[in-house]
């Protein structure tokens, strides 16, 4: 049986229950588009008192600053983005309901003994067995790592060079917060092929991949300008209005096309379907890489990773709750997927897209994060500031669309990448 939070309200004039069996997060509180709403007669409750990050067996509680607090066992919770892990039995309190967990886990503790704990050291581990002809690690059995490219905490990029043809990858590792079972390993690798049939100029290639005990392998093309974060720093922090939008329409002409191509998918019984379009749900400026000479009439700008954390979470292989998760990512993200971490339309690509264009030309992201704050609360309860409140020489056609694309409450506007591609040019 797959690993499963369950939550179950009482105290309140219509006890219920709620099972969580994959990544999401939930919000309680007196709002409609909560998760567990709670009655609007709850007066010590506020719209939106605290937030769920679940990621099962995994789930943590972290208060939104509410006035009447939200406690664990009896003990308040301080406000902020750090939160408590729950426990199997643990109680939450929120005004005079009374919500108890009950945590199933099917994982192991952790990695099998001897297996590696850290990206660096998984990566070295997974070449050493590819040296040593271990079967699967013999998709990059003759490369060799050259340099690091980049790390995050569970995962790191290395250049590496096929010793027989000469070719340059990136090699991403990912390590597995837990011993892998054969389901997980599979249910990955079947979501990671759907991402390997994406082909197109402005998205990063997959080239091959698979898994070496708790730690998961992938080639792809070499992307050797860096990124658009790594652009707009060697520009000193904003990029010019002509530049900006240029990189913006590559990323929209591939998000068009991912958001709308059919991919061969295997299932789990082993047969195969068809599945119509795949939503990234991370674009940053870090996830948006370059290629070519480096002249603003040959860089090509790809959207890589696309799938792959969504597919590394849906498995249950992270062992990130929101929280340990989104770090800067929160910045380009709709205030609905935040609400609810599925929320995958196509609509928060191009949310996110804009937001990284707001950020290309003012060197900052459309909501401000004080520190302290929660980013959460801040996503949920203060709109995006004005692009021409950050730079008042944007031109006021383009600041329009950026702005209109911004509304992410009650919904967002633009829903094709072909729309919003239109409305940027013609605002030019």
């Amino acid at each position: 049986m797959p690993s499963s939070v369950t939550l179950t309200l009482c105290g309140a004039p219509t006890p219920a229950t709620y099972v969580f069996d994959d990544r999401t997060t939930c919000l309680v509180g007196r709002a409609r588009e909560c998760g567990i709403p709670l009655a609007a007669t709850e007066k010590k409750v506020s719209r939106h008192h605290c937030v769920l990050d679940v990621n099962p067996p995994l789930v943590r509680v972290r208060d939104l600053g509410s006035r009447n607090g939200t406690y664990v066992n009896g003990e308040r919770l301080a406000p902020g983005p750090a939160g408590r892990e729950l426990s199997d039995g643990d109680e939450i309190r929120v005004g005079g309901a009374v919500l108890r967990v009950s945590v199933r886990s099917a994982r192991q503790p952790g990695p099998a003994f001897g297996e590696p704990r850290d990206p660096v050291d998984a990566a070295h581990a997974l070449m050493a067995a590819a040296e040593a002809g271990e079967p699967d690690a013999a998709g990059i059995h003759g490369y060799r790592l050259l340099q690091e490219l980049g790390r995050g905490g569970q995962g790191v990029v290395h250049l590496a060079r096929n010793e027989g043809t000469g070719e340059l990858v990136a090699l991403k590792t990912l390590l597995a917060h837990h011993a892998v079972d054969p389901s997980a390993r599979d249910g990955f690798l079947r979501e990671f092929a759907c991402t390997r049939a994406l082909r197109h100029p402005h998205v990063v290639a997959f080239h091959g991949g698979g898994a070496h005990g708790s730690t998961f392998y992938f080639t792809s093309e070499f992307c050797r300008l860096g990124s658009v974060a790594d652009l707009v720093a060697r520009a000193g922090g904003r990029l010019g209005v002509d530049l900006a939008v240029g990189v913006t329409l590559q990323v929209l002409r591939g998000l068009q096309y991912a958001h709308t191509a059919e991919v061969p998918v295997r299932l789990a019984d082993g047969t195969s379907a068809v599945h119509r379009g795949l939503v990234h749900r991370d674009i940053k400026p870090q996830n948006l890489l370059l290629t070519g000479t480096g002249t603003a009439h040959d860089t090509t700008v790809k959207i890589a990773d696309f799938g792959l954390s969504k597919a590394f979470d849906s498995a249950g292989l992270s062992g990130y709750t929101l929280t340990g998760a989104m770090g800067g990512t929160v910045a380009f993200m709709p205030r609905g997927q935040v609400i609810d971490f599925k929320y995958a339309r196509p609509e928060v690509d191009l949310w996110a897209t804009t937001a990284t264009l707001y950020w290309m030309l003012t060197g900052s992201p459309p909501r401000d994060f004080p520190d302290g704050a929660d980013p959460v609360d801040i996503v949920l309860h203060h709109p995006p500031v004005p692009v021409r409140d950050r730079l008042p020489s944007v031109p006021r056609p383009l600041a329009a669309v950026i702005d209109a694309a911004l509304v992410d409450q009650p919904r967002i506007t633009p829903t094709t990448a072909a729309d919003l591609a239109d409305a940027i040019r013609h605002a030019r």
